[in-house]
């Protein structure tokens, strides 16, 4: 296999931004062990201009106004990078080839790659994420605006290849903006997660309580405030939550918290280290998300992956693997009385527990980032040598 030079472009790249920055560090760590790889992205809140992973990999941040936080990217700051992170891609390009475009995120990174692309005489291999597309709890969501839906249309036909990691994100696709553009559909994965030895006094736990947790951004679409309305509605005093994440609703949920009086049975741990994160996993006795759309959830899966039966809703991409009664429970979008319901049917039955994590590892196992990574390479060298070969067509025209 040939090494390529692959250049990753996403407006977001931890510590910024949710799943989609990670899937692309993951990818980006994965294939850095046969390939140079470039990262572009947002530079913000001190980061450095410049700096290589421990993999390798190059990571060049621009600079972005208007952002606030880690966790949650604003309107301005998405469209500052759309114009800073196309002049610093094109000066990219000029000074360093590359193989191969990939682009995450139709907007606001769609543009960005496509320049690039155009700049480097690389294919662009165009990544959607769901929430590109689709997000019932944003107001700006993009597939409520005829411009902006005409100018996705745009960048996903101009792409070389178009990726999409769910069949419920290629569904949005073909429903919103074009059902003629071919898509592959390449299931994300994770890293093998560390095997921790949980610490459930750490957290103010007790080995005999029921413990519940979730991981993910306190905005509107992951709609914790129904978790908590969940654990009001159970009301016993061993089942506990815990909440791993921050955002702009983290004082709103904690206010309500306590209104619904689980201020005793929740405990909110804001942002944490990966360390921290499974540690807090390998603590719970369930995963559990009120989620409203998931573009995949990555976050599934490395609960998955430490052995814990997962409650879910229905409505996103994690249909793709989250299996009803096989990994724990998939409850209809908002049934609260159902979600309540199976998160008890856990609580009571430590030998359900036990099965459904078994067959939870099972099925992580197909969905670790060595099979992602392979898959994408794929589609990188096809598009790549599709490319040569136009390009050595249109030499030999000029030629003639």
């Amino acid at each position: 296999m040939t090494a390529m030079r692959i250049l990753f472009c996403n407006y977001e790249y931890p510590p910024l931004g949710g799943g989609g920055g990670v899937i692309t560090a993951h990818l980006a760590a994965e294939l850095a062990t046969r390939h140079e790889v470039t990262v572009l992205t947002s530079g913000a809140l001190g980061l450095p201009p410049e700096s290589r992973s421990p993999r390798g990999v190059r990571i060049v941040r621009v600079p972005v106004p208007f952002r606030a936080q880690n966790a949650v990217a604003t309107a301005p700051s998405m469209l500052a990078f759309m114009v800073a992170g196309t002049r610093a891609g094109r000066a990219l390009a000029r000074v360093r080839s590359f193989d191969v475009v990939n682009t995450h995120f139709v907007l606001p990174t769609g543009p960005v790659g496509a320049a690039v692309a155009r700049e480097a005489g690389a294919p662009n291999v165009l990544s959607l994420h769901g929430g590109d597309l689709f997000d019932p709890s944003k107001r700006l969501s993009p597939h409520r605006y005829a411009p902006l839906r005409f100018w996705i249309r745009r960048l996903l036909r101009s792409a070389d290849a178009v990726v999409g990691q769910s069949r419920n994100t290629l569904e949005n696709m073909r429903r919103f903006y074009t059902p003629d553009v071919p898509a592959l559909r390449i299931p994300l994965g994770i890293p093998r997660p560390p095997r921790l030895a949980g610490d459930r006094a750490r957290y103010g736990l007790t080995r005999d309580d029921i413990v519940l947790a979730t991981v993910g951004r306190l905005v509107a679409r992951k709609a914790v405030h129904e978790l908590l309305a969940v654990v009001a509605a159970l009301a016993e005093e061993r089942i506990r939550l815990l909440v791993v994440g921050a955002g702009p609703l983290d004082a709103a949920l904690r206010a309500l918290s306590r209104r619904l009086g689980t201020e005793g049975r929740v405990r909110f741990l804001g942002p944490v280290d990966d360390e921290e994160k499974f540690r807090v996993l390998a603590s719970a006795d369930a995963y559990v998300s009120t989620s409203q759309h998931e573009g995949f959830g990555l976050v599934f899966l490395e609960a998955l992956a430490c052995g814990l039966p997962v409650v879910a809703y229905d409505h996103g991409g994690q249909s793709d693997f989250l299996r009803d009664g096989e990994t724990g429970f998939i409850v209809p979008l908002n049934d609260r009385a159902r979600f309540a319901t199976c998160c008890r049917l856990l609580a009571d039955r430590a030998d359900l527990r036990a099965v459904l994590g078994q067959r939870a590892r099972q099925v992580a196992e197909e969905f670790y980032i060595d099979r992602c990574a392979t898959e994408y390479e794929r589609v990188f060298e096809q598009v790549h040598e599709a490319g040569a070969g136009a390009r050595a067509t249109a030499r030999r025209l000029t030629a003639v």
